[in-house]
């Protein structure tokens, strides 16, 4: 017997428990995949799937609603795989060991996939039932969203019809999903000369910042340390020769560097003016970031006399001209949605490799032509100062919609059942929907989903009750879309 076999909607947890049942992590799509394409069968649908393993269902209209325009359910396959250091779960082989706490399901020691398995289940139940009242129905289900988006990527759509598309990727209830930002990595490659300097090394490191990811608290207007560093090279290039033999600081495009090193061979007479601009700066940042990053630490270490390989004399003003000039952080604003970021870029990364010094970018925008800006923003710079941009991991915003029947219909639907106005919010990070609405002209779009928490981690959990509203108001929705 299931474990879920007594919660509401029985048809939703029935197949959620199914789906949990199956080894789905990203990257091993083919098991979940024939499960659809079974499921399909058997209920004899049209169904379509790929190379990739994305499956799409198609439901004909129910009486009534021959005429209404089709809606696109849509979710992805893919979960992400952690788990305790003492659980024994194989993701390749065993399904996960689900469990109930109150108003709540988790997996035992694993992450419980409600991220997206929820939404596969609501639409598998859609598709199954005989008694609903709904539009020409296409669920789409996507592959290995978790690594890239890469099965909304790859997807074909020409055989779908709708121009309505409800994804069901969102984590809050009572939130509707109108925007999401599109994105692209940028590395930047500044080609140095190399030459040989004596004298004393000097460690520079600003550090105790508070990062964040780029995507979710670039508005929090936290520091960059990769900037505060081009900043303090400024600074120290104005005062002594830069002799810089590295600087390294943050590991991931996507995420706001805490901490850069710099290593500096200086003469004997500069170490004090190098220890003197460090103080100096540590003032300046402190003040300026009080309210936002309160912990800037930025400190000098003499780490004795030696002989290494530095920058020449051009190479390390063209790095400094890059650090202190090239662009970071909130580009723009939303004209239509209060508090939304539109474009940003973070440097995440910087390091000086063999060929140069590479600044790794996660570049952001909910307006595709916003973002292709940045990204002439970036090869304009670079190649003034000899250098290239290389632009990998492309994906497409969702611009907001000003007139959207769907969003209008999903709150008043909402409002009748909640009895209040729901959230209305766009997102600085990228959803499924940007992909869909490249590929399928003039699509109208909204996310929704229950309430989830610790997505991604061991401690997920999904809320039972308010799965059942969240079905509720899908069902509601479908059936005044007439």
């Amino acid at each position: 017997m299931g474990v879920l076999k007594d919660l509401q909607p029985q048809l939703v947890f029935k197949y959620f428990e199914e789906i949990c049942g199956i080894p789905h992590g990203s990257g091993h799509m083919e098991p979940i995949a024939d499960y659809c394409v079974a499921f399909a069968k058997a209920h004899n649908l049209e169904y379509f799937t790929d190379k990739l393993h994305n499956v799409s269902i198609v439901k004909a209209a129910t009486k009534g609603y021959e005429d209404s325009p089709a809606i696109i359910i849509q979710g992805h396959l893919d979960m992400v795989c952690e788990k305790t250091a003492d659980s024994n779960i194989d993701f390749l082989k065993d399904g996960l060991k689900l469990g109930i706490d109150g108003d709540e399901i988790y997996a035992e020691g694993t992450t419980l996939g409600g991220d997206n398995g929820i939404a596969v289940a609501m639409g598998l139940a859609i598709l199954a039932s005989d008694n609903l009242e709904h539009p020409r129905i296409e669920a789409v289900f996507t592959v290995d969203e978790e690594t890239g988006l890469y099965g909304a990527e790859a997807i074909d759509v020409s055989m779908l019809k709708a121009k309505k598309f409800i994804n069901l990727d969102s984590e809050e209830e009572g939130v509707i999903t109108v925007s999401c930002a599109g994105g692209v990595t940028a590395e930047c490659i500044l080609p140095v000369n190399r030459k040989r300097a004596e004298g004393t090394q000097l460690k520079v490191v600003v550090t105790g910042l508070l990062g964040g990811h780029s995507g979710v608290e670039i508005d929090k207007e936290r520091a960059n340390s990769n900037m505060l560093m081009g900043r303090l090279l400024y600074n120290l290039n104005k005062k002594i020769q830069l002799n810089i033999v590295n600087v390294a600081g943050g590991q991931k495009d996507n995420a706001i560097p805490k901490e850069t090193v710099l290593n500096l061979i200086v003469s004997d007479e500069d170490v004090a003016k190098v220890e003197d601009t460090v103080k100096e700066y540590q003032h300046i940042v402190s003040n300026e970031y009080k309210t936002s990053d309160p912990s800037i630490v930025v400190k000098a270490e003499n780490l004795g006399k030696g002989s290494h390989e530095v920058l020449d004399k051009e190479s390390a003003e063209k790095a400094v001209m890059m650090l202190l000039n090239i662009p970071n952080g909130i580009q723009s604003m939303s004209a239509d949605i209060k508090g939304l970021v539109e474009t940003s870029l973070n440097m995440g990364a910087l390091k000086v490799l063999e060929d140069g010094i590479h600044a790794i970018f996660a570049v952001r925008s909910s307006v595709e032509t916003a973002k292709a800006s940045i990204c002439d923003r970036l090869i304009s710079m670079m190649e003034f100062l000899g250098g290239k941009v290389e632009f990998t991991g492309s994906y497409p915003g969702w611009e907001y919609k000003k007139d959207s029947e769907l969003r209008e219909t999903v709150i008043r639907v909402f409002e009748k059942q909640y009895n209040k106005k729901p959230i209305i919010e766009a997102i600085h990070a990228g959803l499924e929907c940007g992909m869909f609405s490249e590929k399928i002209e003039d699509l109208d779009c909204v996310s929704i989903g229950p309430d989830m928490k610790g997505v991604h981690t061991v401690d997920e959990r999904l809320s039972i009750s308010s799965v059942e509203r969240t079905w509720n108001l899908l069902l509601e929705v479908l059936k005044e879309s007439k």
